[in-house]
């Protein structure tokens, strides 16, 4: 496979079997920032280009050899799949864990805090940055849900029966989609400065076992909203945009 420094991350990791799990690992910002040729990516992130281009080597002859990753055989599924089965699986996998999530985090947040926050502070600082980001994560959900997920459902099955694609009340797709991406952009903002804050989600020697468990399903946390953000940035949006130019 030839891969090189001038193509996006994007390209990457919609070409690349596991790429995303390659990135995530090297702290390469694949979803928010997937506009970014290599070259720019492995500088803000301060790693050698040749050690991320070796990893992205490795991975795709993994892939090759037949060992692809469950993940890997999701991302080329997705780049195909009707934009239908694509909704629904951000909506009913992601969407849904990230409410189930918030539900989750809030109580432990609070009693983590009530505990420790004392003696480490930062732990104020990471339940305000999470609240942000849960609350913004709500909104921008129910936007998704509400307004742009069922016009791209309606406008895919006008062009698969042949039919006009009803105007929009938004004028086009762009509009809502670069609204949402603004809005991925400020969570992986709020998602950089919580791990920042936790010293990349290291705990302290005295952390309990909540304080542990905690740390863990923030990194979790993270690591899903990676992939649900790069699903909708880097496949669904550009798919649809794309869908409503050939109508």
């Amino acid at each position: 496979m030839n891969l090189n420094i001038t193509q996006t991350v994007r390209e990457l990791a919609l070409t690349v079997p596991a790429a995303t799990r390659v990135f995530e690992k090297l702290g390469i910002d694949y979803c928010c920032g997937g506009g970014k040729s290599l070259a720019q990516a492995c500088n803000q992130a301060s790693i050698s280009v040749e050690q991320v281009l070796r990893s992205l080597e490795s991975a795709a002859t993994l892939a090759q050899s037949g060992e692809k990753n469950s993940a890997g055989q999701s991302q080329q599924e997705w780049n195909t799949s009707p934009l239908a089965d694509l909704i629904s699986h951000i909506k009913h996998t992601h969407h849904k864990y990230v409410r189930a999530e918030i539900a989750r985090l809030n109580p432990l947040f609070e009693k983590v805090c009530g505990v420790h926050a004392g003696r480490h502070p930062e732990l104020s600082q990471l339940h305000a940055e999470f609240g942000a980001l849960a609350s913004e994560l709500a909104t921008h959900m129910m936007k998704e849900e509400m307004v742009l997920f069922p016009y791209i459902e309606r406008m895919e099955e006008a062009v698969v029966a042949g039919d006009p694609i009803l105007p929009a009340p938004f004028g086009t797709v762009n509009n809502p989609v670069a609204h949402m991406v603004h809005e991925h952009d400020s969570a992986g903002n709020l998602l950089r400065r919580m791990r920042a804050i936790s010293n990349e989600y290291t705990p302290p020697a005295d952390a309990c076992l909540s304080y542990k468990t905690l740390y863990s399903a923030l990194a979790d946390f993270e690591h899903d909203l990676h992939q649900h953000i790069h699903l909708e940035n880097n496949i669904l949006f550009p798919r649809a945009i794309e869908m409503e130019k050939g109508k």
